[in-house]
């Protein structure tokens, strides 16, 4: 065990960078901010290369330094530094960033698209629906908000840890999922489309999520097998793309009973 005390210090330094996605890349490696990611990355198997805490946190679970490659006590000052939130809770942990860009060997289950998804709560929030609502994955595009920055790790709350979450050409992926015989669902504000409880599609599909202001891009509406749209008894003329998400994604995966 280390302890740190200067925010200069080398470490400190580096764990401050894996806030930028060039330095996650760069290192492989990104940061979990909290109790409850550090317990939900050790329940799913994963290796926790750094672990860091304040004095008095560490004391309190003495079992997790066994599982940590290695561990350091910093200062109050140094976790607030290098967590990028208000109120740390005085832990933190340094894991393995996954490879964002496999594709599975069998497409299979419910999946999400990110379409341009720009704010890292919309995100984060819609991962862990899709968590929630039993889907396989999610695969983001490389315009949409980057999936292992600290906004949107701390908004999955460790869904990251339960599903597959993959970045990627989504062209690319509609027509593998066409090739299989599986059906692709977009979302559109259009008469054209179809009410989205009309639509049953087995227990393989994609559904795709657009940009919050722009929806979904034309060239991905003109691939899918349908385009679906929420009707709405009030006057509200949209609705959050999360809420839609997961309104979507919940009526679609039926086989939760």
């Amino acid at each position: 065990m280390e302890e740190l005390t200067s925010v200069h210090n080398q470490h400190v330094k580096n764990w401050k960078k894996l806030q930028t996605k060039k330095y996650r890349k760069q290192s492989g490696e990104y940061l979990l901010d909290g109790w409850h990611l550090v317990n939900e990355a050790l329940k799913a198997g994963n290796q926790i290369n750094q672990l860091i805490g304040t004095e008095d946190q560490l004391a309190a679970h003495p079992d997790l330094q066994e599982q940590a490659g290695a561990t350091y006590v910093v200062t109050e000052e140094i976790m607030k530094h290098i967590t990028d939130t208000v109120t740390p809770q005085g832990i933190a942990a340094v894991v393995d960033l996954p490879d964002a860009h496999r594709v599975p060997e069998k497409i299979t289950g419910a999946w999400l698209f990110l379409d341009r998804v720009q704010d890292p709560g919309n995100v984060g929030t819609m991962v862990r629906t899709a968590d929630a609502a039993g889907f396989t994955g999610v695969v983001v595009s490389n315009r949409s908000a980057d999936i292992f920055g600290p906004k949107v790790v701390r908004s999955m709350q460790g869904s990251q840890f339960h599903l597959q979450l993959l970045e990627g050409d989504l062209k690319k992926w509609i027509a593998d999922f066409k090739k299989v015989g599986a059906p692709v669902y977009g979302t559109q504000l259009n008469p054209a489309a179809k009410n989205f409880r009309t639509v049953k599609p087995g227990s393989t599909f994609d559904l795709i999520m657009g940009n919050e202001g722009q929806g979904m891009d034309q060239r991905l509406l003109a691939q899918t097998t349908a385009n679906l749209y929420i009707p709405m008894r009030g006057e509200a003329e949209s609705l959050n793309v999360a809420v839609s998400a997961g309104i979507l994604m919940f009526q679609l995966n039926q086989q939760l009973g």
